[in-house]
């Protein structure tokens, strides 16, 4: 298709070339006779630096690869403002994140059931759905397939002092499984990820690249929207299924296309059947709210008009708060070290090149454990990402020190926070305001999670490292100063979801809570031929990390799609 034109015209629009994105790009352009636009902000994810697993140290606060975004000073942290990385780049945040392959708990998908009222979201379910998409290092088995496109493998560097902590974690009662992934991630054991061979393997990786030849599929890079579209439904829409028996229902709009910027000229680009939103938690609302598509009231504060009223847009939005402590050690090997002498720094390099393994494999946390921060908690709700390095914040450089750090988060937090545009132009950026440990709840949490890392160090299997606590240091002992220290060290571990959050929607359109922005099937409530599809959807945060269950979404959402065509 001849792109130069300022006027497009698409069976399906999709926005963010990302998890998602990338994704439902592939499903939906598998019929050659299905026209499929895949928009993306960023540009192609050709880097060294990005399919080199360690690149995540350049490729995080790089405006190539990067949105940089900013939260608000926020009171849980002391005031602290913090970076929010976010992917802006084909792949999205899978370009860029920490390669950990992580579905959750089966307590998740049972909750997400509830709250949609759908079936389709129980763990059972997912299951099967996620076996159909890998393809993992080891073959099918009862809990994995090898049939998909999604590469699954197991790390591909070892270090003592991460194997001296799991002992540890042991002793403490925390047992040694085999694996995450099967429902109940209780116990401590070495992260999936996704690699293939010691290379980064993103959603790009997965799902585009290998179909990227299709005719039907155009793709556009460096192309920013501006906005949605929005018109009066059409007359000869309102009978089909999907207009009378979803939230879809009664919608006096319809999305016809969008406003594009695409390599500085503006374009026109119409969606003849619907536009997908795939620009993640904080894109995917703030895109949203500048369409008029949003709470009343903070549209007329930035002086936009209201399309529809949708409370919900922005709000219920949830992260994994991480509090890194730092414990100095002896007597073995760590990146710390390694890193800052260049003999080693040279070998680390040439053993990748020649065979792909090595540090510079390595996510930026290996080994994980899950546990319950108190016995009344009905399944494991804290975790740990234990890093064989460490450094006194992300982008400075590593302690000069032989450090490890076991950092620690609330894996089902209660704090809500929310994204909120601040000017009808979409390419100011939003208000992102986490709210972090909000609630007595959370910071008991944070709290109990300090103490039992504490244990842990203390350990015998850890006794001939000589472990020392530097952050937040051993004089840190009351729950008040527990609490400060949580305050003091908290940051994201970036995993925010929930800004546009599926619930329960009858076939009128009516939802049983105002806040819910999408049908089961991602639908958005009274905006016809529009869905959001990543991580917003989720109605609440999973156990762990985030990317995989972003790809379990638009995998089930694309299945009904094709299935509604058929």
């Amino acid at each position: 298709m001849n792109t130069s034109s300022p006027n497009l015209e698409f069976d399906t629009v999709i926005v963010g070339a990302g998890s998602a994105g990338c994704l439902l790009a592939n499903r939906l352009s598998a019929n050659p006779n299905h026209r499929v636009l895949l928009l993306e902000a960023g540009g192609e994810d050709d880097w060294f630096w990005i399919k080199v697993p360690v690149g995540y140290l350049f490729t995080i606060a790089n405006p190539r690869t990067d949105w940089c975004f900013k939260t608000e000073a926020d009171p849980g942290l002391n005031q602290r403002s913090i970076h929010y990385a976010r992917g802006r780049v084909i792949g999205g945040s899978s370009s860029i994140n920490a390669m950990i392959y992580m579905r959750g708990q089966a307590s998740d998908y049972e909750r997400w059931a509830e709250m949609t009222g759908d079936p389709i979201w129980q763990w059972n379910t997912t299951l099967e759905t996620y076996k159909s998409l890998e393809s993992y290092y080891a073959g099918s088995n009862a809990w994995h397939g090898d049939a998909g496109e999604m590469r699954v493998e197991r790390p591909r560097v070892q270090w003592d002092i991460l194997d001296a902590w799991r002992e540890a974690a042991h002793e403490q009662g925390i047992p040694k499984i085999e694996e995450f992934n099967r429902g109940n991630n209780e116990g401590c054991a070495y992260f999936q990820m996704t690699q293939q061979r010691g290379v980064r393997w993103s959603m790009a990786d997965a799902y585009l690249h290998p179909i990227r030849h299709r005719q039907n599929l155009t793709v556009l890079t460096r192309a920013q929207v501006l906005k949605l579209n929005l018109s009066t439904i059409a007359p000869e829409t309102l009978n089909q299924a999907c207009y009378t028996q979803s939230a879809w229902h009664g919608a006096q709009s319809e999305v016809r296309g969008l406003e594009l910027l695409h390599q500085g000229v503006r374009k026109t680009v119409i969606a003849k059947d619907q536009v997908i939103l795939s620009a993640g938690s904080i894109g995917s609302p703030h895109l949203l709210q500048v369409s008029g598509i949003g709470p009343r009231g903070h549209l007329d504060s930035i002086g936009v008009k209201t399309q529809v009223d949708l409370p919900g847009v922005g709000e219920n939005l949830q992260d994994h708060l991480q509090i890194r402590t730092v414990y100095q050690v002896e007597n073995c090997k760590t990146v710390n070290t390694l890193y800052k002498n260049w003999f080693t720094r040279i070998g680390m390099g040439l053993e990748y090149l020649l065979k792909r393994t090595g540090p510079l494999t390595m996510p930026p946390s290996t080994l994980g454990a899950f546990t319950k921060s108190d016995p009344n908690q009905v399944s494991a709700n804290i975790e740990w990402h234990v890093q064989p390095l460490s450094l006194p914040k992300f982008g400075e450089p590593l302690h000069p020190f032989n450090a490890i750090t076991p950092s620690v988060c609330n894996l089902r937090p209660s704090s809500r926070g929310w994204i909120r545009g601040t000017t009808p132009n979409v390419l100011d950026n939003p208000k992102i305001q986490c709210n972090y440990l909000s609630t007595p709840d959370d910071l008991s949490v944070a709290v109990n999670s300090l103490k039992i890392t504490r244990q842990i160090m203390a350990s015998s299997a850890l006794e001939s490292y000589r472990p020392k606590e530097v952050l937040p240091g051993p004089s840190i002992q009351s729950d008040h100063d527990l609490e400060q220290a949580a305050r003091d060290l908290g940051t994201t571990i970036f995993h925010p979801v929930g800004t546009c959050v599926m619930g329960k929607v009858d076939q009128s359109g009516r939802a049983e809570n105002p806040n819910t922005v999408l049908d089961s099937e991602c639908r958005v409530r009274g905006v016809a031929r529009l869905r959001v599809i990543d991580a917003s959807a989720m109605p609440c945060i999973t156990s762990g990390n985030t990317n995989a269950p972003v790809m379990l979404i638009a995998e089930t959402v694309a299945r009904k799609i094709v299935a509604q065509r058929a």
